[in-house]
């Protein structure tokens, strides 16, 4: 039996992915924050096959613990960085866990020989930190590819900035070690919509659903979404689940970084499917996912999927 280690197994993407590696018969290593919160972690424990899972401690800017993590792995998923749109100091809360997390983590797998297989969760701010505003340059609306020029600025918000800069370590590092023994994929979701598998409050995926349902704008970053009413490409977050075992799991992917998509609507419409409505638009296509689909054998499901299934959740715990 082999053995996947994910980092950030027990989080909103995470545990997806976790579930996928258990339902393919592997012994699965998840990393925990604070092993002590149970609570945290218990709805794992309802997946199949979960008596061939593992808790362990990780902190990613601890190397001894990093090395404790990749021993024994054989795959190793890094989806543990920082989703916060709100922090108070950028440097110490995404910065350095993001960029310094994703380097410590290169160093120790690079010097773990029982890996085969490195897979990055980055996001769509690896190609575009203006995200959800298209690369100065391209028209609202315009097809964005892998094939495009990747576009950061120092204005967008530091999320963004952290996650492009973490992508662009994993570059430099493929670039610089031509000969390992092992490949690295990423995979760059777009805005992930769905329901959690866990109960917790603090998933930030889910706020977003949150707050476009019931158009509320905490900050002015999430008030421009609305007064621009722009378009929200989304993605169904069971299917970036299935993105990643794909690109942990098929050959010949080494140094590619996959766009996980599906459609784009505008958030007026977005808000409308979240309170399982229609749609008053029609969808289009922002951000491709032709290399994904052709590369990784994923069939994006509709936008609707996802945000209905939340409007649905919603609902039956108003009713509960």
């Amino acid at each position: 039996m082999k053995t996947a280690g994910i980092i950030g197994g027990g989080g909103y993407i995470g545990s997806y992915v976790t579930q996928q590696f258990l339902e393919n018969g592997y012994r699965v290593k998840v990393s925990a924050t604070d092993i002590s919160n149970k609570e945290k972690y218990a709805h794992l424990s309802s997946l199949t096959n979960a008596a061939n899972m593992e808790l362990a401690s990780l902190d990613v800017q601890n190397i001894d613990q990093l090395k404790a993590f990749a021993a024994g792995c054989d795959i190793l998923v890094h989806g543990g960085t920082p989703f916060q749109l709100d922090v108070e100091d950028p440097q110490r809360d995404l910065f350095d866990p993001t960029i310094k997390g994703t380097e410590n983590f290169l160093q120790v797998v690079s010097e773990t020989p029982s890996v085969k297989k490195v897979v990055f969760i980055a996001s769509v701010a690896a190609y575009n930190t203006n995200f959800p505003l298209p690369p100065e340059g391209l028209a609202d609306g315009q097809v964005f590819s892998e094939n495009d020029k990747p576009y950061f600025s120092e204005e967008n918000h530091p999320y963004a900035q952290a996650k492009f800069l973490a992508n662009e370590a994993v570059n430099r590092f493929i670039a610089g070690h031509p000969d390992l023994g092992f490949e690295i994929t990423t995979v760059s979701p777009v805005g992930v919509m769905g329901m959690a598998m866990s109960a917790r409050e603090d998933s930030t995926s889910m706020g977003i659903q949150f707050l476009f349902k019931n158009k509320i704008a905490p900050n002015p970053f999430i008030q421009m979404f609305y007064d621009r009413d722009v378009n929200w490409a989304v993605v169904d977050v069971a299917d970036v689940g299935a993105s990643v075992y794909q690109a942990a799991t098929r050959q010949n992917l080494h140094g590619k970084n996959y766009l996980i998509t599906s459609e784009s609507y505008r958030v007026s419409d977005i808000s409308l499917m979240l309170n399982g409505k229609e749609p008053a638009g029609q969808p289009c296509t922002v951000y491709s996912n032709a290399l994904a689909t052709r590369d990784l054998g994923v069939h994006f499901k509709p936008a609707k999927t996802p945000l209905h299934q939340y409007a649905e959740a919603m609902e039956g715990a108003a009713a509960g």
